[in-house]
Order: structure tokens, then sequence, then C-alpha cells
């Protein structure tokens, strides 16, 4: 993302994954959680370097996380191949796994298929995460599960892959609140600026801890 972002490599369930860490400003005394952001489906060229899961890492550090961006098991440096969203579920909890910080909360991110993925391994977290942050979730496409109310959801009015009829079919039934943004697409062209304050100014805004 930046010349201070740092590359590692963890151990996952079908080989090594390839992460991506961008800390927050020095200035802010430390990191005030760490944040796992998923990215697209990997079959259709998703990886951690997109330019909506770049937005939301940005959007993270500026909100004072540690953001981990990873490729999923067979893109980039990651080993292993394309399990249909299930053995992407278990790279997502070995990321949190080796990232997660005792004494600082976490929060799960992804943007279309990792969405899906972040849903899923919430669900599966011993320690419930802190909040969601899902950005165009493919609900139309993978099982995206349930979320807790505060989960931050935002899609496009005019997303072309995952019609926005589908995710408020999927929000419908939990009452969840979906942030439309009238007139974009799922990949947010020429509206990234917009993401990344929506993302800023609603994470901790009066609605997030709405019950």
């Amino acid at each position: 993302m930046n010349a201070q972002t740092q590359r590692q490599q963890i151990a996952g369930p079908a080989g090594e994954l390839e992460c991506a860490i961008d800390e927050p400003a020095s200035e802010a005394g430390g990191p005030r959680g760490v944040v796992v952001v998923c990215h697209p489906n990997p079959t259709q060229g998703g990886t951690m370097d997109n330019k909506v899961v770049q937005t939301l890492a940005r959007a993270f550090v500026q909100l004072g996380y540690r953001v981990v961006r990873f490729n999923f098991r067979g893109i980039g440096r990651s080993q292993g191949g394309w399990d249909e969203g299930r053995g992407e579920v278990d790279d997502a909890l070995a990321v949190v796994r080796a990232f997660r910080q005792p004494g600082l909360p976490l929060a799960l991110a992804g943007f279309s298929f990792g969405g899906f993925v972040a849903t899923q391994a919430a669900s599966r977290l011993d320690e419930p995460a802190e909040r969601l942050l899902l950005v165009g979730p493919a609900a139309s496409r993978f099982d995206v599960a349930t979320v807790p109310a505060d989960t931050l959801v935002i899609h496009g009015e005019v997303d072309d892959v995952v019609p926005l009829s589908a995710v408020l079919d999927w929000a419908r039934p939990q009452a969840l609140p979906v942030i439309v943004v009238p007139g974009v697409g799922h990949f947010f062209h020429g509206q990234l600026p917009l993401l990344k304050n929506l993302v800023v100014r609603s994470w901790h805004g009066p609605a997030a801890r709405a019950t």
C-alpha cells in the first residue's frame, strides 16, 4: 500500500500465507485495535492489493488500527489452491490467530467474496470480533452468515456483480441497515475516496452500538 507496508509469510492450513501489515501513525500512541481485511474472489482476479481492499486498509489506518491484509491460498506468494470458500475461511482464521493481540480489539472486514469469508470467520471465533465491515458482500453467490446488529454494510446502488436486491434480501431478516451509495457499482470506480470517508465516519458513529 505504501513504502511502510510490511510483508510477512505466516503458516496457513494449506501452506504459507502472504500478509501485508500497515501500522497507524506512531504519534497515535499505538494501535487501538487489529483489523483483518479479506479480498475479493481469487478466481476473478481478487488479491489483497485490490483497490477497494487498499481503500479499506487506509480507512482503518486512519482510524488507528493495525491493518492486516493477506492473499488467500494460491494467490501471490500464498501456497495452496482454490477451495471454493471453505479453505479460504480457514485461511482468514489462521491470519486472525497469527495477528490477534491480547488486550486489543479485533475487527474483520471484507469486500465481495471477502465479505462472505469475514462473516463465516467471525461466526467461528472463540472470542467475538469488536465489529465487522462488509463492502459489496457476495450474498448472491456465497452463504454470507448472519452477523451482529452493529455490522457496517456498504453497497453500491448499481452493483452489477452482487445485485443490491440480494444484499437487502440477506439483511432484511436480520433488520440490518445497509448504507447504499447512489449510482455506484461493485468496484466503487471514481468513488473510492467517498468509500474511505464513509468507513471513517461510520465506524464509531452514533449508530455503531445501536441495539
